[in-house]
């Protein structure tokens, strides 16, 4: 027998077999075959896998959308993943807004509060860039990258082996069939051999297609570990920020009361009414365990003789002689005067004195 005469009859035999395949799924479908039906183990086992399957890629979907949210930055890396090729760095948006803030304090001049704020927080704002890079790089690696390989790995071969168990249980239906309907002893006898050659390749297959599903458990607990890592990243990133912004308020509450205007700065601020310096009242517990209504924008430290030391919220700019510039995170002196609008404070730092 040459090549050719033997892909012919191989053609022909797989043919043969996909007929008699279709044939049986179509009889199933139409309520005139039997099926023979998986036992109550093995259809838990495909429907956790499945499972598993669906929510992991909406998972890993998601969580590319957190890290990256970007379309077309995601798009763009996908290429050059498929492609095997790096992606090109590109900087990420706080890194950019770092460097905005920091060109133009450089312009306003860094010798003025403003130009010296904006340098300060372009710095923070770009370290913030480069923890959030860490963080993608870090998830991409110990989270993403197990979630993928099993998508494309595990679940592959599983759903390879699942499709040969379906074929293998359709060859044992319709050997089932055939028998049925043999008459003849010599064909009987043949279809009885037929039937125990289908029925061992379908146990053989279902006992394959079993034991990878009871991996599934195993992929579980290696997720759990992947996702205790994810949120250790996440848990390092926030806590690098955290840490970041609090610098960064601490050096703009450090600043002297005598700033220097800025060079083109010619505007007169208008004097504010009670809505613009007091964001509203809030009852506040002091240490000494008193509780009195202050300003909103300052936190009440202690009760003394007449007056209270109190730590300031947010920067307020004077408008006027009448009234004292704020700084956010210091500690001043504040008491009341009466006859004066309650919704205001005198304050006393040093020497200097105002509402």
């Amino acid at each position: 027998m040459n090549i050719m005469d033997f892909n012919v009859k191989k053609l022909a035999a797989d043919a043969g077999t996909f007929l008699s395949r279709a044939v049986q799924f179509t009889e199933e479908k139409l309520g005139q075959a039997e099926k023979t039906e998986l036992d109550a183990h093995l259809e838990n086992l495909l429907s956790k896998a499945e499972c598993t399957k669906i929510w992991t890629e909406k998972i890993m979907k998601q969580t590319e959308v957190l890290l990256q949210p970007n379309p077309n930055a995601r798009i763009e890396e996908f290429v050059y993943e498929k492609l095997d090729r790096k992606a090109p760095s590109r900087i990420n948006n706080p890194e950019l807004l770092g460097q905005y803030m920091i060109d133009a304090g450089t312009e306003f001049g860094p010798g003025t509060a403003y130009g010296n704020a904006l340098i300060k927080c372009g710095e923070t704002q770009k370290r913030i860039g480069t923890a959030d890079r860490e963080l993608i790089q870090t998830s991409a690696l110990n989270f993403l990258t197990p979630l993928r390989n099993f998508i494309e790995g595990d679940y592959k071969t599983i759903a390879k082996e699942r499709k040969l168990l379906q074929n293998k249980r359709l060859d044992l239906d319709a050997a089932k069939t055939r028998l049925k309907k043999a008459k003849a002893a010599e064909t009987r006898a043949s279809s009885e051999q037929e039937l125990r050659i289908t029925q061992s390749e379908f146990d053989r297959q279902a006992e394959i297609t079993r034991l990878l599903l009871e991996g599934i458990s195993s992929t579980h607990a290696h997720h759990l570990r992947c996702l205790n890592d994810f949120v250790e990243a996440q848990m390092t990133y926030y806590a690098q920020c955290y840490q970041y912004m609090l610098d960064l308020q601490k050096q703009l509450g450090s600043f002297p009361s005598n700033y220097h205007c800025n060079n083109n700065q010619t505007s007169v601020p208008p004097v504010p009414s009670a809505s613009s310096n007091i964001i509203g009242s809030s009852a506040l517990t002091s240490t000494s365990g008193l509780v009195m209504t202050s300003p909103s924008n300052l936190i009440d430290l202690k009760e003394g003789s007449g007056s209270r030391k109190a730590r300031v919220l947010y920067d307020y700019d004077a408008a006027n002689s009448t009234e004292l510039s704020l700084l956010a995170d210091e500690v001043i002196t504040v008491f009341s005067v009466v006859g004066m609008d309650s919704d205001w404070l005198m304050g006393e730092r040093g020497n200097q004195k105002g509402r």
